[in-house]
């Protein structure tokens, strides 16, 4: 093996480095003879706190400066979420694997103070992502939505502090497995009631599309195939859309009964308020899982979701 070492790019959250930590410790098991430098990298969605995502730019946020560096081969790999990864990638750079993948549904995390157990009994809840809120105003039109954003440490801090009048925050169950603050979790949302974000719960390392070498090390070592397929269907479904960060756009992916080769999409595009939902389903194939992610979204689109789209982007 020519390669000897490697230097990982990281978002410096806490989180982003764990995540980055576990796909250093798949590449030392695989190569131990590896030497590994993580080098922690601030992105504009770290910098700018005091702005809802949707009004500030697209998915690139929390990414651009990691792909920079890349280009600029001053890391030679960069570790994502893979639902903050655009699905159009800037010209030299290749998604080179895909992790197995955690639990890919959103939960509610309640404040220590106000008593709320439930969504039912919720008045006011944070969270910045439109898909969620949207979801959520159909379900529960009671809710009052406010924007909170920062890692999941300041997002904890907001949420106990009585003078922001938060009864819970809702956040992605695989972040908050990975950081082993299970206990924090008040309550599950079934995935096909709230349908989760493009690509959440993977990993994804990104590098540079000449490195031919370091793509077939990395893949020996973090890719999981059925969860790299199940992905490229659902952002194939999403760049049909052409969706992002100012958009609710939700998919989930569940076997059929015969198992991962039979899969089954839900998908959904909705408007802002959740007044108007457009949702359906398709079956397939594993092997043809991007396939059927566009053909599920030519589905909503052709049903009305174009709609929706369009005043979105006005």
């Amino acid at each position: 093996m020519a390669i000897q070492k490697l230097i990982i790019g990281s978002r410096d959250s806490k989180l982003a480095l764990i995540q980055t930590y576990w796909v250093r410790d798949r590449l030392l098991e695989t190569y131990p003879e590896l030497e590994i430098e993580i080098k922690e990298i601030k992105t504009q969605g770290d910098k700018i706190l005091d702005q809802a995502l949707s009004k500030i730019g697209g998915k690139a946020l929390f990414t651009k400066e990691l792909e920079n560096e890349l280009l600029a081969e001053t890391i030679d790999l960069a570790v994502h979420s893979m639902k903050d990864l655009p699905t159009q990638l800037p010209a030299g750079l290749e998604l080179a694997a895909t992790s197995c993948r955690e639990d890919v549904r959103d939960v509610v995390c309640f404040s220590d103070y106000s008593g709320v157990k439930s969504l039912e009994q919720a008045k006011v809840i944070g969270t910045s992502s439109l898909r969620r809120i949207a979801q959520l105003k159909n379900k529960y039109p009671q809710i009052e939505f406010v924007d909170i954003r920062g890692n999941l440490q300041t997002r904890f801090k907001k949420l106990n502090d009585p003078a922001n009048k938060l009864d819970g925050i809702v956040l992605a169950a695989a972040g908050l497995h990975r950081l082993d603050m299970q206990d924090q979790i008040g309550e599950y949302l079934d995935p096909n009631e709230i349908l989760p974000a493009v690509g959440q719960g993977a990993l994804g390392v990104e590098i540079k599309s000449t490195r031919e070498e370091l793509r077939d090390l990395i893949r020996q070592a973090i890719n999981s195939r059925e969860d790299e397929l199940v992905l490229a269907g659902e952002r194939a479904f999403l760049r049909k859309l052409e969706g992002g960060c100012q958009v609710p756009i939700g998919i989930s992916c569940h076997p059929e009964p015969e198992g991962r080769k039979d899969l089954l999409y839900t998908g959904l595009v909705s408007s802002l308020d959740g007044s108007k939902i457009y949702q359906d389903q398709i079956t397939g194939n594993l092997e043809d899982a991007e396939k059927l992610g566009q053909e599920l979204a030519e589905k909503l689109l052709a049903q009305g979701a174009a709609g929706i789209l369009q005043e979105l982007k006005v």
